[in-house]
C-alpha cells in the first residue's frame, strides 16, 4: 500500500502562486511516475501534470504549460506543484497521484493506482 498526502492549497488572488506538495509514504519503492489532477465542481477530472520517478520525464496540460513547473524529491518521496500566474479558471480539487508499477500513459488518470485526498485552490479574480 502507498499513502500520499498533499499540502499547499489555499486561497489566492490571481496572479499568484502556490506550490503543492504530496509526500508518499509506504511501499513506494517501485513508483514510475507521479502526477496532479484536477476536479472542478460538475466538471471531469483532468490531467495537470506528471512526471517520471527515474529521468524525471515531464508532461503538462496545455492550459498550465509556462505558468505551472513539476519536480520531485526522490530522497523524500516527495512531488511538488509550482503554480505561478494563477487563473480563476485554476480553482479545482487539486489530487496527487501515483503509479507503483509500469507507467504506460502517465497523462491519464486511469494509469494511476493510489490517489491522495486532494487539497482545494482556490483563485479569486
Amino acid at each position: 500500500q502507498v499513502q500520499l498526502v498533499e499540502s499547499g492549497g489555499g486561497l489566492v488572488q490571481a496572479g499568484g502562486s502556490l506550490r503543492l506538495s504530496c509526500a508518499a509514504s509506504g511501499r513506494t519503492f517501485s513508483t514510475s511516475a507521479m502526477g496532479w489532477f484536477r476536479q472542478a465542481p460538475g466538471k471531469e477530472r483532468e490531467f495537470v501534470a506528471a512526471i517520471t520517478w527515474i529521468g524525471g520525464t515531464t508532461y503538462y496540460a496545455d492550459s498550465v504549460k509556462g505558468r505551472f513547473t513539476i519536480s520531485r524529491d526522490n530522497a523524500r518521496n516527495t512531488q511538488y506543484l509550482q503554480m505561478n500566474s494563477l487563473k480563476p479558471e485554476d480553482t479545482a480539487m487539486y489530487y496527487c497521484a501515483a503509479k507503483i508499477g509500469i507507467v504506460v500513459r502517465p497523462t491519464t488518470p486511469g494509469s494511476y493506482n493510489y490517489w491522495g485526498q486532494g487539497t482545494q485552490v482556490t483563485v479569486s479574480s
